[in-house]
């Protein structure tokens, strides 16, 4: 994620700083999204549907809503390394609670708890890499940033699997807590004090659902949200979909999840220089790749190979775009770095919960087909807007894709 900031840039680099935020970056998504692997084992051992068994990713996504939107005003008078550990045990107890949960219940109280931490971290995260390098190398510490996050989705949903297989889809929770433990104590050590700057507490007395009054802001956040909500609309529910349609073992299930991160991870290096070829048209042809991808899979969900195509496909395109996201999140919302960032955060969960949920209620009534082609529609919607949100940044002299901020 990127954005500016007036806050005075340190002389000296903070890089252990910045690793140790990289590592809570790595070990928040994976917990993020370690449902999407374990979906199956999950519902069935806390004897729930397999669509109500992913409303753990709807719950997180709305508790991530709400405290992104509330975060920066909250916490505007506290020292910012104080906020990211705090958020940092929490996320520790979150995994803790999945893993002993006795039924959906608490298991969903857990899942609420790393919303708690996903809206709050993210949404003062690239504020606070801001203040550990000086301004020229911000771009990099942020692009480390986003390698954690890649890095995540590369490993969480084959290992997930891996080891669900082995010791339980309790098991795979719980290995999170270590990680969570160290990155704690990481920061804790490496992180100077971040005292709360004038910038903070001007974010503090601006709402962030106030910065939805600039049209362009409005249409772009959209746009951003129907991308977010058509992407796990289909994702969430791509485990049953591998093993009750493509009938895949869990090995190759494993395999194929690997495969859509690496992928991924692949995009993540590649996406920079087709920003800077075309921004928009960059952003506009992801989700109707992605749309197209998904009406291919309705066809041919059967073929193993074929699959195996799409999917790496699928993540090349998905795990990307958020990084042309934030770039123009970055120029859009120049003066209101965690108010920004919060928005952005509420947008993007706001949408994976709400495409999470439709996706859920689609597959138990309609059946997968149905799932997928509703992920298709919400994406066809995002590349139209995304196209109008171009002509609106033409329009008023908005973001200008030749000053990429991802290097």
């Amino acid at each position: 994620m990127t954005a500016t900031s007036h806050n005075t840039s340190p002389d000296r680099a903070c890089w252990s700083g910045v690793l140790a935020m990289t590592l809570c970056v790595f070990a928040l998504v994976a917990s993020e999204f370690m449902p999407v692997s374990l979906l199956t084992p999950l519902a069935h051992d806390l004897q729930v549907s397999e669509g109500l068994a992913g409303q753990g990713i709807a719950i997180s996504g709305a508790l991530a809503v709400l405290t992104s939107l509330s975060a920066s005003r909250l916490t505007a008078s506290l020292d910012r390394k104080s906020v990211l550990l705090g958020f940092t045990v929490l996320m520790a107890i979150s995994g803790m609670v999945i893993t002993f949960a006795p039924n959906y219940s608490v298991y969903m109280v857990g899942r609420a708890l790393i919303g708690i931490v996903i809206g709050g971290f993210w949404s003062m995260s690239a504020a606070c890499a801001m203040r550990l390098v000086p301004r020229h190398q911000v771009p990099r510490a942020l692009a480390i940033f986003n390698g954690g996050n890649a890095l995540a989705t590369v490993i969480s949903a084959p290992m997930g699997s891996f080891l669900a297989g082995m010791i339980g889809w309790r098991g795979a929770f719980f290995c999170l807590v270590p990680v969570a433990l160290l990155a704690l104590v990481w920061q804790w050590t490496s992180l100077p004090a971040m005292k709360a700057t004038s910038t903070q507490n001007n974010d503090a007395h601006h709402s962030a659902l106030g910065l939805l009054k600039n049209p362009l802001v409005l249409t772009g956040m959209a746009a951003c949200g129907l991308f977010f909500m058509g992407q796990f609309a289909l994702f969430t529910y791509l485990r049953p979909f591998l093993e009750n349609v493509t009938h895949v073992s869990l090995p190759v299930l494993s395999t194929l999840l690997l495969v859509l991160g690496v992928t991924g991870f692949i995009g993540t290096l590649l996406i920079g220089s087709a920003l800077k070829q075309g921004f928009y048209p960059t952003l506009l042809s992801i989700p109707l790749c992605m749309a197209l991808i998904a009406v291919l899979l309705i066809g041919f969900g059967h073929h193993l190979w074929l699959v195996a195509l799409f999917l790496g496909l699928w993540g090349l395109l998905a795990t990307s775009a958020p990084v042309g996201w934030w770039t123009w999140v970055a120029h859009t919302l120049p003066e209101n770095a965690e108010a920004g960032g919060g928005l952005m955060v509420a947008i993007v969960q706001l949408s994976i919960a709400t495409g999470s949920t439709l996706g859920g209620l689609a597959f138990d009534h309609a059946g997968w087909q149905s799932t997928f082609a509703l992920s298709g529609v919400l994406l066809i919607l995002a590349a139209s807007l995304t196209g109008y949100t171009a002509r609106k940044a033409q329009q008023t002299g908005g973001y200008h894709p030749a000053s990429p901020v991802i290097k």
